[in-house]
């Protein structure tokens, strides 16, 4: 029982990211979306590195990820009692 126990803990701590390692994931998602649609920002005529650039760049991640992940929507009940989930 008590092996069973330490190899939970384990298991639990393993799975936790320290804040520092957050960061570094956060900071290679941006070099990949950069590296990706920079480029086409940049012929669509946005000059590189500007606030432009920048949004062109989020909206064409964000226009992938929807067309790739598209949100679905679920509701039940009845008129007046409507529950509605987003998955």
């Amino acid at each position: 029982m008590r092996t069973i126990m330490l190899l939970a803990l384990t298991a639990l701590l393993a799975g936790c990211a320290t804040e520092a390692e957050r960061a570094a994931q956060a900071q290679r998602d941006v070099d990949e979306m950069v590296r990706v649609y920079g480029p086409a920002c940049q012929r669509l005529g946005y000059q590189s590195d500007s606030n432009q650039w920048r949004d062109c760049v989020l909206r064409m991640d964000t226009k992938n990820n929807t067309e790739r992940y598209p949100a679905t929507m679920s509701c039940f009940g009845h008129p007046g009692f409507t529950q509605c989930t987003a998955f």
